[in-house]
């Protein structure tokens, strides 16, 4: 091959590379200007509810809700993680009691905020990074018992692992509160 036909192909192939790196880039780059775009049009909001008859009254199930002991008895996060670590603080019961957790699915804390005796209580939940739900238990009297409702709501801000979680978090979430307000249920006939 001669001299000159070796510097044409050496140009070509420098050239051809130079295009195809410069390509790969702006494919790339607009492919990540595409999902950020899609994941700030998420919702940064979202609610996770399930609701269960139970055979107590309202002040049964509220005195197992505000203590933090209560709620341990019934913690469905125990069921899966027989070595989730609980470390309680602030009082017994009432607002201020809490407990701080660490196990397989994280670490955090729990504290209750605000109560409305026999009615409802509400829990901030501090997960660092993931965010700061509220957790709300409302009890309604209801003909075979009491009525309660176990929802969380969840602000992810501009986080876009959580909003991004945020589209699955019902489907997650929903069948721990279940599970949750069954064993509910059994400490509540069993007390």
């Amino acid at each position: 091959m001669s001299m000159k036909a070796h510097c044409f192909l050496n140009q070509l192939t420098d050239k051809l590379t130079r295009e195809t790196i410069m390509t790969l880039l702006i494919i790339t780059a607009i492919t990540i200007f595409v999902l950020i775009i899609i994941v700030t049009m998420l919702p940064s909001k979202t609610s996770i509810a399930r609701k269960s008859t139970i055979d107590a009254t309202p002040a049964e199930l509220f005195q197992l809700l505000s203590s933090t002991q209560g709620f341990q008895q019934f913690n469905p996060y125990k069921d899966d993680d027989p070595q989730l670590k609980i470390t309680p603080f602030g009082p017994k019961t009432g607002i201020g009691a809490g407990f701080a957790f660490v196990g397989k699915e994280g670490k955090g804390t729990q504290t209750i905020t605000a109560l409305k005796e026999n009615e409802s209580i509400t829990m901030q939940i501090d997960l660092g990074f993931m965010g700061q739900p509220l957790q709300h238990f409302s009890l309604d009297s209801a003909a075979s018992g009491t009525e309660v409702t176990w929802q969380v709501d969840i602000d992810f801000g501009w986080n876009p692992m959580g909003r991004i979680f945020g589209l699955f978090a019902d489907k997650v979430l929903g069948s721990v509160y279940v599970r949750g307000l069954e064993n509910l249920g059994r400490v509540a006939v069993a007390n």
